[in-house]
């Protein structure tokens, strides 16, 4: 309860404190916000008069240009609301008189144009009448003619501002500022919208900016205030969960205490395992190395058992080692596409002579044309050596054993199937925890360390997969790993 007193006093300063943060940190984020939709502005619109200026530029480069064609790009153009086009001497090209009152503003621009421009050449805007041009050089028949047209301001919203800032993630509100600071383009409504900041356009529209307005209801101090009351209920939820941890700590130790007597079990098991196969490796090969041995076929029959007790004993060192390094974050998988039918059929020649030892018929059933699959090869080999060995020891009378491959339904499906003992319902969920056995005598009498189908799992999680198991008691089990046919990034 004092931590909890002092953890919260110390939260209420600090909710204060962040107050004046946070503020500080939404205005540099509104800043940010608005600088890359002036730059995406810019962009969008200088591409757009580019495209337009380039299009002139080839009908000005013709043999013969008249007002009509011109006329005819300007309709084409929805950005260009007028055009014209003016030689060196000031002289009026395009059209061939002026049009409505556009004398009064496109006159002007004349004269902010110096000699040091039509040498130079480029473009730039210019506001006259407080109505943004764009002033161009181009050539036509050879000559530098003066090109100046004024936007179109619906075209400039839809095509421009919408195409660009409609799609814009941001709680707040992006609007188009004018030269007079009048909303030209926003997102959404400005009525009792908080103004936070501008930034202007470095280049394409002179004077105008980019305003970031807060929603009502949506600034940063009635956020922290929000969360003002939001840690006051936070702190009789804290109580709760004091008085929940010491019933969860509780049960923590219980599970520690039942995990270490797993362990020991865990422990018990290996040794016991390992030691079993190294005695009838040691007892075979003493056996061979004093001569007792004459006939041809016994000392080939020793060999044989040499060589599957030491299968055995390096899958039982692979498991243990595997789970060390799971354990520890260590184990890494190099996934390449890989043949699914050598790989169960090097895993089956493994058990060759167990299988054949103890009278077991095995079904092999691989679908014709299956691709190569994102895997790796070990890790997948053992796991699925690890189903055939319980299939092995956990087999009774009917000893029978069906490995399937199929794709199914964008998954390749690898199962193993015995007609032995089963699993009861109520444990099928619990046999891929480490260290867990089925708690039957039959079963327990049967060597196993706990880990293979944790390792299992494991190997089909890593891979994007799973593994499922389907089981009656008394009638067998079928595990089946299922990996993605397609890899993962």
């Amino acid at each position: 309860m004092v931590p909890a007193t002092i953890v919260a006093g110390l939260g209420y300063v600090s909710l204060r404190q962040w107050e004046t943060a946070a503020d500080q940190l939404f205005r540099e984020q509104a800043r940010d916000v608005a600088a890359m939709a002036t730059e995406k502005v810019e962009m969008m619109l200088r591409h757009a008069e580019d495209a337009f200026l380039d299009r002139l530029q080839v009908l000005l480069s013709g043999v013969r240009v008249d007002d009509r064609t011109l006329d005819e790009l300007v309709a084409q153009s929805r950005l260009v609301r007028r055009l014209y086009i003016f030689d060196r001497r000031g002289r009026l090209l395009h059209p061939t008189a002026w049009r409505d009152d556009d004398a009064a503003v496109f006159r002007p621009l004349l004269a902010q144009i110096t000699p040091g421009f039509w040498d130079r050449g480029g473009k730039r805007e210019v506001v006259s009448r407080g109505e943004v041009l764009l002033v161009a050089l181009l050539k036509s028949r050879g000559e530098p003619v003066l090109v100046a047209f004024a936007r179109d301001l619906d075209a400039l919203r839809e095509d421009i501002f919408e195409a660009t800032l409609g799609g814009l993630e941001s709680p707040t509100i992006v609007a188009i500022l004018d030269h007079q600071g009048r909303p030209v383009y926003s997102r959404a409504s400005l009525d009792r919208a908080e103004r936070v900041l501008s930034v202007t356009f470095r280049e394409g529209l002179p004077s105008w900016s980019v305003a970031v307005y807060l929603p009502p209801g949506a600034s940063p101090r009635q956020t922290v205030r929000r969360q003002v009351v939001i840690f006051t209920a936070a702190f009789g939820a804290l109580l709760i969960v004091i008085l929940a941890g010491l019933v969860l700590a509780w049960r923590l130790m219980r599970r520690e205490a039942e995990m270490a007597q797993l362990k020991s079990d865990f422990v018990a098991n290996v040794s016991h395992d390992l030691k079993t196969p190294l005695s009838v490796i040691r007892m075979f090969g003493e056996t061979l190395e004093m001569g007792r041995v004459t006939d041809a076929a016994r000392r080939q029959e020793y060999y044989r058992v040499i060589t599957r007790e030491s299968e055995r004993l390096s899958r039982l060192i692979d498991n243990v080692l595997d789970f060390s390094r799971i354990e520890g974050g260590r184990r890494t998988y190099d996934i390449v596409p890989t043949a699914v039918e050598p790989l169960i059929r090097d895993t089956l020649e493994a058990f060759a002579y167990p299988l054949a030892q103890g009278g077991f018929k095995v079904e092999t059933r691989v679908a014709p044309d299956l691709p190569e699959v994102p895997m790796d090869t070990d890790a997948v080999g053992q796991a699925l050596a690890n189903l055939i060995d319980n299939a092995i020891k956990y087999s009774r009378h009917r000893r029978a054993i069906a490995v399937d491959a199929v794709l199914v339904h964008g998954e390749l499906a690898i199962s193993v199937a015995d007609e032995g003992m089963g699993i009861p319902a109520e444990e099928q969920r619990k046999i891929f925890e480490k260290f867990y056995r089925v708690g039957r005598s039959e079963t327990q009498g049967r060597r196993g360390t706990g880990v293979g189908l944790a390792l299992v799992k494991h190997v089909a999680e890593a891979h994007h997969g799973r593994v499922t198991v389907e089981s009656q008691a008394g009638a067998g089990s079928r595990f089946t790993l299922w990996l993605p046919v397609r890899g993962h990034a």
